[in-house]
């Protein structure tokens, strides 16, 4: 009897940590780093996006063109990180820009980068860990990656120095990242954070996406949670942007699209809700996740404008972004 409950007992075992690890290589999992293909011009499939892709590209031929220098850090835990610089004009403001959920800095942000340049701004693009020159091979959702975030804060204090102003942008994932960022001790010179299109916590996003698949994730996250912290090291649910909103003291622009299906628009109601700091929620009408600055892009401007220039981070629209100052 004792003998049959041992290997029942080691079949279940089994059982958990197979389903775990199978819960684990979808949602967290990158077998292989995406290099940049210099022949590609990287934009998100989707009948959505399609008619937003002639612009896309022009941004990302347009930040290959510019000036720019490559800079590296160590993460917290050793994974080699990578970001892209490119300078309008030496101490002005930058922001430093955080990409989503399995996507590029390149993709996701050469269109911040546009809209950094058109406000006089330096613009530092990150490579999260898992893509492209970044290392590592999981997602943590913004557990890992707002550490991250912190080292990036540390780096660009040193590198251009504590009296240039530090602003935090990202989309997506790259904005619950920033946001979680935000409820930690940062430096005086970090002026403010951009959230587009950020979701509230691991748990709720992992959620919403299973159900779009049709899944019991209700039945299957406490695998997935398990798989995490097995496979990944991290716990998904040991912090959140949610969390983060109720320590912040940075003013936040929250940005979403109304008819956003993939980080449904409500994520960032609930985050502006929860923040307890200086802030302003800017919605787009129209459809797409990550769509809003075009959906938009004269509102886009303006809400950024005056939310910065409001909460003390002068802001000008310059008429001429394409050429750099000196």
């Amino acid at each position: 009897m004792f003998t049959k409950l041992v290997i029942a007992a080691v079949i279940v075992a089994a059982a958990v940590l197979l389903l775990s690890l199978l819960c684990f290589i979808p949602v967290f999992f990158v077998p292989r780093i995406r290099k940049p293909d210099p022949d590609v011009l990287p934009v998100p499939g989707g009948k959505v996006y399609r008619p937003y892709h002639e612009m896309m590209k022009s941004w990302i031929k347009d930040a290959r063109s510019r000036p720019h220098e490559d800079f590296y850090i160590k993460a917290f835990d050793g994974i080699t990180l990578h970001g892209t610089y490119y300078e309008y004009k030496k101490g002005a403001a930058t922001e430093i820009m955080f990409h989503g959920y399995r996507g590029s800095a390149e993709r996701d942000l050469s269109g911040g980068l546009q809209r950094c340049f058109a406000l006089g701004r330096n613009a530092l693009i990150v490579d999260q860990r898992t893509t492209c020159k970044s290392g590592g091979h999981i997602i943590t959702f913004g557990i890992k990656e707002h550490r991250d975030c912190l080292s990036w804060v540390d780096f660009a204090t040193q590198q251009f120095g504590s009296d240039v102003p530090l602003l935090l942008t990202g989309i997506s994932m790259g904005a619950s990242t920033v946001l979680m960022a935000a409820g930690r001790p940062l430096p005086p010179n970090v002026k403010g954070i951009l959230a587009d299109c950020g979701f509230t916590t691991a748990e709720e996003i992992i959620k919403k996406c299973g159900k779009d698949l049709h899944l019991p994730v209700n039945l299957l996250y406490p695998f997935i949670k398990l798989g995490a912290k097995l496979y990944g090291g991290f716990d998904p649910d040991e912090y959140s942007a949610l969390k983060a909103m109720e320590s912040c003291t940075l003013p936040v622009l929250f940005v979403h699209s109304e008819g956003d299906d993939f980080v449904p628009c409500y994520m960032s109601r609930k985050l502006f809700d929860a923040c307890r700091s200086p802030k302003r929620l800017v919605t787009m009408e129209g459809e797409g996740h990550g769509l809003a600055y075009l959906l938009d892009n004269e509102k886009y401007f303006r809400e950024v404008c005056d939310f910065y220039t409001r909460n003390g981070v002068p802001t000008t629209l310059i008429t001429n972004p394409t050429a750099k100052e000196n």
